[in-house]
């Protein structure tokens, strides 16, 4: 007699095990390393007081004459971005590139004085960010983390189907708080997961459009601006992200695959330099720069970026808190004329979306209310992980793998199947692993359960 095929609520199991399996260490991770930058605007000044606070005085020291004291602490180094105080008691900050290394420098605007410096790369935070963003092994680390994150959708979307109520509500809606062992880790899990299952959706993809590959794709697909806007100024091939890194942002979200804008017409400008390529050798100062972004009203917390190359532009921009206040704007090297003003209401609304779901992931929207929101949420991922491997340990046979077995008498529901099918379409590195890890699963895993089986029987 021919052995029914397993359904897909089945099927469902297997893919929830493999999925937590793989995902487990990673929410883990991005959970701990989350909390930590979470809580950076408390933490930067309990940390680092002595270089971010300064008593607020009535005189500040021209932006060029800060820049001046700094070249001349570093005459080795490379300027590569200023950020002014953010209020009358912070200091300014420039970031330096020198002897190799990114080096945030602290100074007082009210005097001069270096207040100290700090690696860029290498402080709580930034490190924080690393793994969070790529694991800090670069673009492998960041696949990875795309893939996870991939996978922990695959792992909310077929929690929610197995734990849905059919006719029950204790351990679902719930826990059964006086029972004990397995059951108990197993309610924990599944009332988590279950209450916590949109919460924890929001999380992973407004987290995934800043991944290298899916977030990339995300961004050209949906992310759009007037073509005119470009129109009448020289662009490069050089896109805007590449002023972001995984540990630091300086342009939005939506302006990653903006092109970046070039300084002067080439005639006129190119003919003072060796090569378009060549050094940068602005003609306006950096006071000139930090006068625009006042006199356009962009809020304090932005940064300046100097241009690097004889065709590149200073590029003030601000990634605010609240989206809506976004702003980045190309100067000139060599005129100051502001060659793109990019606002909120420059966005498109998919464009708008994202940015308040990247800020709703920071915890930045509403202040503390959303810290302690997005906290709740990084304290359910760590109990869904340890509960999820909790029960797996408890119920996973003596000396096995313990893989849910290959079923055939519960209900299917053909629209999971479409909806695993999308997600695997909708996330291409989540898709190719599926088939990965459906061959394993047939070739090798069903092979050592005959063996098993096999053994047994003739035992």
């Amino acid at each position: 007699m021919k052995q029914p095929k397993p359904n897909f609520y089945n099927l469902a199991w297997r893919w929830h095990f493999y999925a937590g399996l793989f995902v487990a260490p990673f929410m883990v991770m991005l959970a701990l390393t989350g909390i930590i930058y979470l809580f950076k605007p408390q933490l930067d000044p309990l940390m680092y007081g002595s270089l971010l606070n300064v008593p607020a005085a009535h005189h500040k020291v021209s932006a060029d004459d800060l820049l001046k004291r700094v070249k001349e602490a570093y005459p080795q180094g490379r300027i590569k971005q200023y950020l002014p105080p953010v209020n009358a008691e912070r200091s300014a900050q420039f970031v330096v590139i020198n002897e190799g290394h990114e080096l945030n420098v602290f100074i007082d605007p009210y005097h001069g004085d270096i207040l100290g410096e700090q690696d860029a790369k290498k402080n709580l935070q930034a490190v924080a960010r690393s793994i969070h963003g790529e694991l800090m092994i670069g673009t492998v680390g960041d696949r990875l983390v795309e893939l996870a994150a991939g996978w922990g959708v695959v792992l909310v979307v077929s929690g929610v189907f197995l734990w849905w109520p059919r006719g029950q509500s204790a351990g679902i809606l719930w826990p059964r708080l006086n029972s004990r062992g397995r059951v108990l880790w197993r309610d924990l899990h599944a009332v988590t997961g279950f209450w916590g299952a949109a919460l924890l959706l929001v999380m992973l993809l407004s987290g995934m459009t800043w991944t290298g590959f899916w977030g990339k794709q995300y961004a050209d697909l949906w992310n759009r601006f007037p073509v005119a806007m470009w129109n009448d100024v020289p662009k490069s091939d050089v896109e805007a992200r590449s002023l972001n890194s995984v540990t630091r942002q300086t342009v939005p979200w939506a302006m990653e695959n903006t092109p970046m804008p070039m300084s002067g017409d080439h005639a006129e400008h190119m003919a003072h330099t060796s090569t378009q390529a060549g050094p940068a050798a602005p003609t306006i100062s950096l006071q000139d720069v930090q006068n625009i972004a006042v006199q356009r009203k962009v809020e304090p917390g932005y940064s300046i970026t100097f241009p690097t190359t004889a065709s590149g532009v200073f590029t003030i921009a601000l990634f605010a808190d609240d989206p809506r206040n976004d702003a980045t704007l190309h100067v000139d090297q060599y005129t100051g004329n502001v060659l793109a003003d990019v606002r909120w209401q420059h966005y498109s609304n998919v464009a708008r979306a994202t940015e308040v779901g990247v800020m709703l992931h920071e915890g930045k929207m509403f202040g503390p209310f959303n810290q302690i929101i997005v906290l709740l949420i990084c304290l359910m991922i760590l109990l869904s992980a340890v509960s999820g491997v909790v029960i797996w340990w408890k119920r996973r046979p003596q000396g096995k793998f313990g893989v849910p077995p290959l079923r055939h008498d519960l209900p299917k529901w053909k629209a999971a199947m479409v909806i695993m099918l999308g997600l695997a379409v909708m996330f291409p590195l989540v898709g190719a692993s599926l088939v990965v890890v459906w061959v394993l699963d047939r070739v090798l895993l069903s092979r050592l359960s005959r063996q098993t089986e096999s053994t047994s029987a003739s035992s």
